[in-house]
């Protein structure tokens, strides 16, 4: 049982891990593609910078309030799985508890000896034993709304701060090429982190993140030269 914990508590941590760093590639790639682009049609630093800040907001809130919605429709959709298994066990429980045994049988176990697992975890915590073993939900896997909407936001400003940190740093004529540049050196770093941590080819991984980003940031900066010329 303590290595079962462990292990979901692995899970859990390299699912945080893997959303985290989708949260902070997608801050790098809208920043960074929007700094470009209002680089690419004005030479004026503020206004570089003004878009920029407002990027990062913009993006982190929308974040935020998207996964809010999000999890929150998974978080009612598990709490009416719940109430509905309450019902159930409340009213029929032997058929509850037969059901219980089935799902141990179809996993391998015999018939007897999953019945009697089955009466042992229902003694123990039938809500608890159904929801895992029939629902799939378990604490560590539970919706959190608030704690997802916090980690998305957190995570996509993190990623739109480092465009911005190159943005201050650089001088304003050589912004599109050092923040391109950087924001791709990132995403090559986060994707190596992110395939690392799911087990996939690093090197697949960091080529596809990289390429996207480089798409999203020549795209943006095309539109801007395209736009600050007719302006």
């Amino acid at each position: 049982m303590g290595r079962l914990h462990t292990e979901n508590h692995l899970v859990a941590r390299i699912g945080w891990l893997r959303a985290a760093v989708l949260g902070a590639n997608d801050g790098i790639v809208s920043t960074a593609s929007l700094i470009v682009g209002v680089a690419s049609a004005s030479t004026a630093s503020s206004e570089i910078l003004v878009a920029g800040i407002a990027g990062l907001v913009a993006g982190a809130m929308s974040m935020a309030a998207g996964e809010y919605v999000s999890v929150s429709s998974q978080s009612d959709t598990e709490q009416a799985d719940l109430e509905r298994e309450r019902r159930e066990l409340a009213t029929s429980p032997e058929s509850e508890h037969e059901e219980l045994a089935q799902i141990y049988v179809a996993r391998g176990v015999e018939l007897g000896l999953a019945r009697t697992v089955a009466s042992q975890m229902m003694a123990h915590d039938a809500l608890a034993a159904h929801a895992k073993d029939e629902l799939g939900i378990s604490e560590i896997t539970s919706a959190r709304p608030i704690q997802a909407a916090l980690t998305s936001a957190a995570t996509f400003a993190t990623g739109a701060a480092l465009p911005m940190l190159v943005t201050l740093l650089s001088p304003v004529t050589m912004i599109p090429i050092s923040v391109s540049l950087a924001s791709l050196v990132f995403l090559a770093l986060l994707g190596a982190i992110g395939a690392r941590a799911g087990g996939a080819n690093i090197a697949k991984a960091t080529a596809r993140v990289t390429f996207w980003g480089a798409f999203a940031m020549a795209l943006t900066a095309g539109i801007g030269a395209l736009v600050g010329t007719a302006v």
